[in-house]
């Protein structure tokens, strides 16, 4: 077998650090599938199931490959999650379970905002930037800024050795494979189940959760990949709703909490590949002026997997109804009260309510897919956009 050896501009031989990149020649292919979104929607089961298995080893949460130490985790006061897009939203979910579980306080940044804000940062804080590519550029200087004052950094990505990785003090890779398509819908999956990993890892080190309450979290986080599975095989009545109501003008989402998380992400898939104006809200900011905009057949997508915001959100979508909106209720399974406030629901299996996230937005992606094709768009490529954002 032949060797390859590096030199400098003065020819000095020096020595190169080898990576191995575990992917293969079938991540590039469709495998029967209409496209690759689809393909990467059916993927997610095993992204999931591979990222949570790189740190959950001998029923515990393992983060010595990522290089974070007890002592460490003891010593963040804030945490500082920096994202953009879909990671943002992965963000944005993650700063419910971590503030919940740790008793850490998140504060959740654009990238595009963070670098250019003239704001004090903790320096006993941890700054997490998270990208799926590794080489979206708002993310990179956002993380040199960290860097610059002495911020410890975590990445999460999906990409050996691509910029952010090897900037990073620490890093976490998700294992969702290569993504083709533009719309993430794998990455994401991955990035949130890492999230949610250093969220119950922060809390045992913090002594925020019980023992039996660590494992209890383990073993939910460990049935996500056959639930997500489980969602995947019941796709025929989601795809009936979206061609349906391919021919919408304008779509609102609306949640609260990790809810309001989802909802976001839901209106992007549904926007950047269906081409529709679609916009997210707390269920309660609906009222507060954007309510002149619901009128007779309006639909609107309430996310409702909460069960201490439930009565809340429902209240909030019964308002859109009485002004004619057409109601979309996406819950888990049991609070089947729902059909008799919205006009078409959705389920999702139970769980622990605070990984329910990496649920509740299977429909959602689904629901976009549908409607692109419904449409006859180029899933894969929507126009104006690109896989991984490398300009500012």
């Amino acid at each position: 077998m032949g060797e390859a050896h590096f030199y400098n501009l003065d020819g000095d031989e020096i020595e190169k650090q080898t990576t191995e990149i575990k992917w293969n020649a079938e991540a590039a292919e469709k495998a029967g599938f209409e496209h690759f979104m689809m393909k990467e929607i059916h993927e997610q089961p095993k992204a999931v199931k591979d990222t949570l298995g790189s740190v959950i080893k001998d029923n515990c949460i393992d983060l010595s490959s990522v290089e974070l130490t007890e002592d460490e985790i003891l010593g963040f006061d804030q945490i500082y999650i920096v994202a953009c897009g879909s990671a943002w939203h992965v963000g944005m979910a993650a700063q419910y379970v971590i503030e919940d579980l740790a008793d850490i306080p998140v504060r959740v940044e654009l990238t595009s905002e963070f670098r250019y804000r003239r704001m004090s940062l903790n320096k006993n804080s941890l700054v997490i930037v998270i990208s799926q590519s590794g080489e979206t550029a708002d993310t990179l200087a956002a993380l040199r800024l960290a860097k610059e004052k002495g911020i410890i950094t975590l990445a999460v990505v999906n990409v050996v050795g691509s910029s952010i990785a090897r900037e990073a003090d620490k890093v976490f890779y998700t294992l969702a494979g290569p993504e083709i398509s533009v719309a993430t819908t794998k990455a994401y999956s991955a990035q949130f189940v890492a999230m949610y990993c250093l969220a119950v890892q922060f809390a045992k080190v913090k002594n925020m959760i019980t023992e039996e309450q660590y494992n209890n979290y383990l073993s939910e986080l460990l049935t996500i990949p056959e639930k997500i599975q489980k969602i995947l095989q019941d796709k025929e009545r989601l795809q009936w709703f979206a061609a349906k109501y391919a021919n919408a003008h304008d779509v609102f989402f609306v949640g609260r909490g990790i809810d309001y998380a989802i909802s976001l992400e839901g209106s992007l898939k549904l926007k950047e590949i269906s081409y529709i104006h679609s916009k997210a809200y707390a269920a309660g900011e609906l009222k507060h002026g954007t309510i002149s905009l619901i009128e007779p057949g309006t639909l609107v997508i309430g996310v409702l997997t909460q069960s201490d915001l439930y009565e809340k959100t429902i209240s909030n979508m019964l308002e859109y109804k009485s002004r004619g909106a057409y109601l979309m209720g996406l819950t888990t399974y049991g609070k089947y009260e729902i059909e008799d406030q919205v006009n078409f629901a959705v389920y999702v299996p139970k769980i622990d309510e605070h990984f329910v996230g990496s649920l509740a937005v299977i429909p959602l992606q689904l629901m976009g897919y549908y409607v692109s094709v419904a449409k006859g768009l180029d899933v894969d490529k929507p126009r104006n956009l690109a896989k991984s954002v490398t300009v500012e």
